[in-house]
């Protein structure tokens, strides 16, 4: 199932699964701006892959690696902690902005 993977796809995926999982984090520490478990994960999913992202071109640890398709343990660390941290990132800016429009 995984062979057709390249190293930079499985990082993706590392990424996009570790942002659902910060997004959900985020809303259950954040109550007041959670989302619920759907808004949560989708914002989670597409703060993980931006995170990724902004790790690869600031060139964080293991960016390099990941960027370049490595899947070394530093490549994988650095997709989860850069995923789930843009998950519940996004996921907390998201949930702020509606409470703001709420609000007015």
């Amino acid at each position: 199932m995984w062979e057709g993977l390249s190293s930079m796809d499985m990082n993706l995926i590392i990424q996009l699964i570790a942002g659902a999982l910060g997004g959900n984090a985020a809303g259950a520490m954040l109550k007041n701006l959670n989302l619920g478990t759907l808004g949560n994960s989708i914002a989670g999913i597409l703060g993980g892959a931006l995170g990724g992202q902004i790790l690869a071109m600031v060139g964080g640890a293991g960016a390099t690696a990941a960027a370049t398709g490595g899947t070394d343990a530093t490549s994988i660390i650095a997709s989860v902690l850069s995923g789930g941290v843009g998950g519940g990132v996004l996921m907390a800016i998201i949930g702020a902005v509606k409470n703001a429009m709420v609000k007015s």
